[in-house]
């Protein structure tokens, strides 16, 4: 079908205007994918931000190597076809070129790999923690406990008539904003992957193995993530969030949950002692 000047205008109109409008409403949710998105998600945690700064180093690095690939390559086509050399050059060494060649690539590996190793051992060099929870991998869904405050444990699934789709939970973890919290995880079956994008972790929960990571949340408020190992048919439906609060209310939430999933089941939200441990 044929359309008009005003009719293809119309439709780029909406089309912009449309995403204009979803990069609005992503742009204000933390935590959690947005639409249209190209980068990394923000930073809630030093080391993701130390991870969001090596990436840009590297993509201003890999820019830089492109574009000077590109530059030699139509000098190459532009000078040196047959029309316009017709006589080729019988030259075979140049040294400069060869020591530049050699030295260049070594020094810019070298540039790479500083902030990579520092990155690296900030990332596993886990501090003197001040919480500690434990999270444990399940055909498909994560347990969490935390063996620092009564050992109280439960069970998070995915809730179906939670937003964000496919990331909200029943049951979240809590933590208190600005303390070192120590991960320890584990698979209680088949191997899964606990990963926060905001918080810069991903660490896979091993059966018969306990791995630990750490983050330091700066930031209050919720925080997403999923299973990263394929696991089985509902691999995609295990998602882990993180609810980050003051001190206060963290100390608040502990209580509460101690009296719940002590006899509440796992997986319902209830009421404990008047207050909503949610």
């Amino acid at each position: 079908m044929k359309m008009s000047n005003g009719q293809i205008g119309r439709r780029l109109l909406g089309f912009l205007v449309a995403g204009m409008a979803l990069a609005a409403g992503g742009a204000a949710v933390a935590g959690q994918p947005k639409p249209w998105e190209i980068t990394l998600q923000e930073a809630a945690t030093p080391v993701m931000e130390n991870i969001i700064s090596f990436h840009n180093l590297l993509v201003w690095i890999i820019t830089i190597i492109t574009l000077f690939v590109l530059v030699l390559l139509v000098i190459v086509v532009v000078k040196f076809n047959a029309k316009a050399n017709p006589v080729p050059s019988k030259t075979t060494h140049n040294t400069l070129i060869e020591v530049a060649w050699t030295l260049i690539p070594v020094l810019i590996l070298v540039a790479i790999a500083v902030p990579s190793f520092r990155l690296l051992f900030q990332q596993l060099d886990i501090p003197k923690a001040d919480l500690t929870v434990k999270a444990t991998g399940k055909q498909w869904y994560w347990s969490y406990s935390y063996p620092d405050n009564g050992k109280f444990e439960f069970d998070s699934l995915m809730a179906a008539d939670k937003q964000p789709r496919l990331l909200g939970v029943d049951n979240e973890m809590v933590v208190p904003v600005n303390k070192v919290i120590r991960i320890q995880t584990t698979g209680a079956d088949v191997i899964h992957a606990f990963a926060v994008p905001a918080f810069g972790i991903k660490i896979d929960s091993i059966p018969g193995r306990l791995n630990e990571t750490w983050f330091k949340a700066t930031k209050t408020g919720m925080y997403y993530g999923q299973c990263s190992e394929l696991c089985g048919k509902d691999h995609a439906f295990m998602p882990i969030a993180v609810r980050v609060v003051e001190d206060q209310e963290f100390a608040s939430w502990v209580e509460a949950a101690k009296k719940k999933f002590a006899t509440a089941p796992a997986n319902t939200y209830a009421s404990a002692g008047g207050q909503d441990v949610r």
